[in-house]
């Protein structure tokens, strides 16, 4: 599992990929290896800020956005423009031209958000 590193939901799916026997990567902002959360097995220090994002989305498969601020909203426009599918956990939604966008797919619940990431994947054909 690939995330930006951090605290609070990146912290929270680190603990969860990491518990059910995954790896996990945490692609930092900063220059510090000791920013990241404490269920990162791989910290990348990048120095790059929120520029990290790009490698973050392109690095994975699929990606679930949960909740999320303007860093996430970038995540989703950085994945949905490299066609690679999006969940969504009470997150952003997109409209174009006054009418509801439907690229992100709606998740109810963590598990259903992978649930559905998995899917996603399998259905690419990647």
């Amino acid at each position: 599992m690939v995330c930006g590193g951090l605290a609070g939901v990146m912290a929270a799916a680190c603990k969860g990929a990491r518990s059910a026997g995954g790896t996990t990567v945490g692609i930092l902002p900063g220059s510090r290896r000791e920013d990241a959360n404490p269920y990162v097995d791989i910290p990348i220090v990048t120095t790059i800020g929120d520029a990290r994002n790009v490698i973050v989305v392109c690095s994975g498969q699929a990606v679930i956005a949960i909740c999320g601020e303007y860093g996430t909203l970038s995540e989703i426009a950085y994945a949905l423009r490299h066609k690679i599918p999006v969940v969504g956990l009470n997150t952003w939604s997109l409209s174009r031209g006054g009418q509801l966008d439907s690229s992100i797919i709606i998740a109810q619940s963590a598990k259903d958000a992978v649930d559905k990431a998995l899917a996603a994947i399998e259905g690419r054909g990647d």
